[in-house]
């Protein structure tokens, strides 16, 4: 009963925002990087924070220990800093030194939070705040189509969930379920062909904060680096698509389409939903596979990465290939 008041809280919350983003004129235009054709309100992933605060107060309200609430209390700091930026960001455009500033003190925050400056030696920490703003990024890199943040962050979150409850305890239970309920909401309204709103910088940033300090906590609590797994598919497609745009002497920070999933919407017009369920699919099964082998890590980074890898290279040449061969012929 407590998480289906949850759900409808936060679809009327959310009913509510649509009326705001709606009157201030809030939305997402496309333009020449955009997978979509019709002007959508933006923002919608404003669901995450507001689902953390949600959390908040239920973990106030339930009389958890001081410190627990302090924890929690200082991962929302972060959280929090980084969303508003996001969201300022969303309808303003702002400079990329401004927001690297607030990543910095979210990241620092997300750090504190997990222990990371007790556990880990010194000359990790400068490492874990590249990788960290690296994935925060690449996260946002592939928030383009339909469903596909939404989806693709349901499965690890839940996968999270399983672990938690089945394998190893590493956070409050509901900690893991309210971005659970905020992405199922989420995906409401966004997982259609037509969707009523985007994520936006505010949701795509608030949920990949959200996952990688649950990442962050297991790993720490498990000293294993093989669940960072859980972001293989988008890593593969956002760091092969870097490379092939230093290869082809592009500026990384522009607006561009070579992402695999927008050559198959944009190019062979696949549908937003099957490529989004198709990526989700392909993580579910590569966190099963995470979760069930027994190997040294070196084996199972091997086993995953590298048929994913020749996967996502053959099937782009593949793409490529035959849109060259479609473009000469006419």
């Amino acid at each position: 009963m407590h998480y289906i008041f949850l759900a409808l809280m936060l679809f009327i919350l959310l009913l509510i925002y649509f009326k705001i983003a709606d009157h201030y004129n809030i939305i997402d235009k496309p333009n020449h990087r955009s997978a979509h054709s019709e002007i959508t309100l933006r923002g919608g992933g404003i669901i995450y924070p507001i689902a953390f605060l949600l959390f908040l107060t239920n973990l106030f309200i339930g009389h958890n220990s001081t410190d627990n609430f302090q924890n929690y209390f200082i991962f929302g700091l972060g959280m929090l800093a980084l969303c508003t930026i996001s969201f300022i960001d969303d309808i303003l455009d702002l400079s990329s030194k401004i927001r690297l500033v607030f990543h910095f003190i979210s990241v620092t925050l997300l750090l504190y939070f997990i222990n990371a400056f007790q556990l880990l030696p010194i000359w990790a920490i400068p490492i874990l705040f590249i990788v960290i703003i690296g994935i925060l990024n690449a996260y946002n890199f592939m928030d383009g189509i339909n469903g596909m943040t939404g989806l693709y962050s349901l499965v690890i979150l839940s996968t999270l969930l399983y672990i938690n409850q089945n394998l190893t305890k590493f956070t409050d239970d509901n900690f893991i379920i309210y971005p659970i309920v905020a992405s199922l909401v989420f995906l409401f309204f966004n997982f259609r062909k037509k969707a009523k709103c985007f994520m936006g910088d505010i949701g795509s940033m608030g949920v990949a904060f959200w996952v990688l300090a649950l990442l962050g906590l297991l790993m720490m609590k498990t000293q294993d680096i093989k669940y960072i797994l859980f972001l293989t598919v988008y890593g593969v497609d956002v760091v092969l698509t870097i490379v092939e745009r230093f290869k082809l002497k592009e500026n990384i920070f522009e607006a561009h389409r070579r992402h695999l999933y927008q050559l198959f919407s944009n190019e062979k017009k696949v549908s937003h939903l099957i490529i989004s369920s198709i990526y989700t699919l392909l993580q579910l099964i590569i966190n099963v596979l995470v979760i069930l082998l027994k190997f040294p890590n070196w084996f199972i980074f091997a086993m995953i990465i590298l048929p994913i890898l020749l996967l996502y290279i053959i099937i782009k040449y593949y793409i490529k290939k035959n849109l060259h061969v479609n473009k000469n012929e006419n």
